[in-house]
This record gives structure tokens, sequence and C-alpha cells, in this order.
């Protein structure tokens, strides 16, 4: 039993992931129901205080399922060339399931943060409009989810198979 902890570790992140996906939408349409005036490009908004709010829940979530993840998937990490042709399948997999949740959660992080802070109480303006920030945000959140669950799987397979191939010579070095 206390090995099969798997599939709770997956769920744990594909429920925090769904959550702060749901929170940045939440807080998007929470940022819809607010007075504004729009000409071209230029719009005046009132901030949204419940969508400030949503907002931050999601920021705080999004990097929470991450750390997670890569916390209990363990550092898989490719130094040369070398390192990548001698790599298993689940290995590569495993560094490019990484490469992209880091990358999808920079930008996903980036936009929720923009779309929160542009609804912060400070921040009655007039500017560029930033339509569907937190949306999007929030839908990076999900894929973010799905890179970061393969990520998981695939390093733990990846770690797994590697001590099944590992002599007794080699562990002794």
């Amino acid at each position: 039993m206390a090995k099969n902890y798997g599939i709770l570790v997956c769920l744990l992140i594909i429920a925090l992931d769904v959550v702060a996906g749901i929170l940045g939408i939440e807080a998007e349409m929470a940022q819809n129901k607010v007075r504004h005036l729009k000409m071209w490009i230029f719009e005046c908004r009132d901030p949204s205080y419940q969508a400030f709010k949503l907002g931050l829940a999601a920021i705080l979530f999004l990097p929470l399922a991450h750390i997670i993840a890569n916390l209990l998937g363990g550092c898989t990490c490719m130094w040369s060339k070398e390192d990548f042709v001698k790599a298993s399948a689940t290995r590569k997999l495993a560094v490019a399931s990484l490469f992209f949740s880091w990358i999808i959660l920079a930008i996903g992080f980036t936009m929720l943060i923009i779309g929160t802070m542009a609804n912060s109480k400070s921040r009655k303006s007039c500017g560029l409009s930033y339509h569907h920030i937190l949306s999007i945000g929030g839908i990076l959140c999900f894929i973010h989810g799905i890179f970061a669950v393969a990520y998981y799987v695939s390093a733990t397979a990846s770690a797994r198979d590697h001590s099944r191939h590992r002599t007794p010579a080699t562990s002794q070095a």
C-alpha cells in the first residue's frame, strides 16, 4: 500500500490545477461584471475585489501543484548530448514534460498575476484593455496539470526503471 500512492499524487496535482483554472475563469467572469467604459483599444475600468480574490487564489494553487509534481517526481536532468542519447524513452518524456510544464507555469502564472493586479483596489485606471488575461491563465492551468502529471508519472517510472537495471557492481561505485 505504501508504494501505491502515485495515483493519489496525480489526483492531487490535477485537482490543484483544475481548481486554479476554475478560479482564473471565475475571476474573469467577476471582472467582466464591473462597470467599464471602452473607446477603441483604451478602456477605463473599476477594479473588482471579487476578481482580485479569485485571481489571488488561482495564483496560489498553480505553483503549489507545480511544486508537488517537481518535489515528488524527483530530479530528471540531462547534462549532455550523451545523456540524451543514452536515456530511455520514459526519461526523455520526463525531461520534455518538465520543460513544457515550466514554460506553461511561467506564462500562466504571469497572466494570472497581470489579471489579478489589474483588479487591485489601487488600480482604477484607464489604459490598454486586458481582455481574457485571467481566463487564458486559467486555461493554461488545465494544460499545466496535464504536463505536470505526465512529468510525475514518467519521472517516477524512469527512476523505477533505473533502479531495476542497476547491477550490484554499479551500485557500489
